[in-house]
């Protein structure tokens, strides 16, 4: 997500990585949840992509808030920044200001998610024939259509793929 008007100029990009370079070279604002979660580590690989090591280049224009999507979201609207999230958690933000999707469409933003059973001969307690029983229902047809359906403000929210 990032402001509608800005200095980096990323605005309607497919390239996840040329925005961030256009991001930092300009230092426009950029608010990173900087938790240790999946999406801070992604955030990180991309910026290892972009051929940028945050570590050392950040500035004042790159701010850890420490914290989850929604505050992080919170606080680049606060400061008009750039930030990078998910998308259910984008539909589902209210306290958008002047943010906009900056960037979409770049496969190096996709976000896999996937079901695996517990191995209940590592955990006896597992309950395996339920647990399975949701395993094949979520790769079945009528899973594979629900998670599609799955929709905020009008929108899809995941594209399921159980088929690749």
């Amino acid at each position: 997500m990032g402001p509608k008007s800005d200095p980096a100029k990323v605005g309607g990009s497919k390239d996840i990585v040329a925005a961030l370079q256009k991001v930092k070279a300009a230092q426009s604002p950029f608010a990173s949840r900087g938790d240790k979660s999946g999406t801070h580590f992604a955030e990180l690989q991309l910026w290892k992509a972009a051929g940028v090591d945050i570590a050392k280049d950040k500035g004042p224009w790159y701010r850890d808030t420490g914290s989850g999507m929604g505050p992080t979201l919170n606080t680049a609207t606060g400061m008009n920044a750039y930030a990078l999230t998910d998308r259910g958690t984008w539909l589902s933000f209210k306290n958008r200001a002047e943010l906009v999707i900056a960037v979409e469409g770049d496969q190096r933003l996709f976000n896999q998610y996937g079901i695996i059973l517990v191995n209940p001969a590592k955990h006896a307690h597992v309950k395996k024939d339920m647990g399975q029983a949701f395993v094949d229902w979520i790769i079945s047809p009528e899973g594979q259509n629900a998670i599609a359906e799955y929709k905020i403000g009008g929108k899809q929210l995941f594209f399921p793929n159980a088929a690749n």
